[in-house]
């Protein structure tokens, strides 16, 4: 449990850290909170010659509003994504789900940048920002550019994020109003990682569905959208009935895979379970 031998520097801004990678290429590594990171050092199964530490980088952290968007730091941690009155009226999606995260030490050392940037398929924050059509804005050696989070999630920890690129700000467009949302999870007993997560968005008018978007995180090798619960609810009552058909859906071609603590064939029942729960839980927040 003790890692290899490696250099360490505390990066100062984006464009020193950009530096730093460059300079050492594929042998360095971005340190965030190192909740990931630092136990995959231990074991030997990630052996950086150098650890870049953005903590100090400030203009990689805060929260606010611009141009009917709330935009996020990287750097900003779980606990203050939780707690943020900004997040908390304007996306409460992400909110409630950046509350679930792990514990008390966790959530206020991991960061959401560090979270989305390593994306790990039972984390938390993808369902949220699948749902939430978030941006993952980036910085590399050409510049800026924004990537759609329907394009970020590649595979199993692996992201469109570059090797010569930082991950500095999510930009989620901010929920309508009279919106329903909501983020169910069951989380594995020890970590408090999301064995099967579900984020919701529901707009209902007249008693009828207009817009759905639900997005499902632990089940399978990266976090995907639902499409074809989404199609199944849009137009049809706002009720239990037509959510129990349209939650079957949920486990339809959903990639599952087994771990030690859950067989597929149990994550796709907690799928359907989980999507007709998020979805109720949502129309009760929901107003029209």
């Amino acid at each position: 449990m003790i890692p290899a031998t490696f250099e360490y520097v505390r990066a100062h801004s984006v464009k020193e850290a950009l530096s730093l990678l460059q300079q050492h290429g594929g042998r360095a590594k971005l340190l965030a909170g190192g909740h990931s990171l630092l136990p995959l050092m231990k074991l030997r199964l990630s052996q950086p010659e150098m650890l870049i530490d953005l903590g100090p980088v400030q203009e990689l952290r805060g929260i606010r509003e611009e141009d009917g968007a709330v935009v996020i730091g990287a750097m900003t941690t779980h606990d203050e994504v939780a707690t943020s009155p900004l997040v908390r009226e304007r996306v409460p999606l992400l909110a409630e789900c950046a509350s679930q995260i792990g514990d008390v030490q966790v959530r206020n050392r991991g960061t959401l940048g560090g979270s989305l940037a390593h994306a790990d398929p039972a984390a938390d924050y993808p369902a949220a920002v699948l749902a939430l059509d978030a941006q993952m804005e980036c910085e590399g050696p050409g510049g800026l550019r924004a990537v759609p989070a329907s394009q970020w999630f590649v595979d199993m920890l692996t992201t469109a994020l570059g090797p010569d690129e930082i991950l500095c700000r999510v930009r989620i467009p901010a929920q309508a109003k009279g919106q329903g949302w909501s983020y169910t999870k069951l989380p594995h007993p020890a970590s408090g990682y999301s064995l099967l997560g579900v984020a919701c968005l529901l707009s209902v008018e007249g008693g009828t569905v207009r817009e759905a978007r639900v997005a499902i995180t632990g089940a399978g090798p990266k976090a995907v959208r639902l499409v074809k619960v989404e199609q199944a609810l849009v137009g049809k009552p706002a009720n239990e009935a037509s959510f129990a058909e349209a939650a079957k859906l949920a486990s339809d071609g959903l990639e599952a895979t087994d771990d030690l603590y859950a067989s597929a064939e149990y994550k796709r029942h907690l799928a359907v379970v989980y999507t007709k729960r998020g979805l109720l839980r949502a129309l009760e927040r929901a107003s029209g």
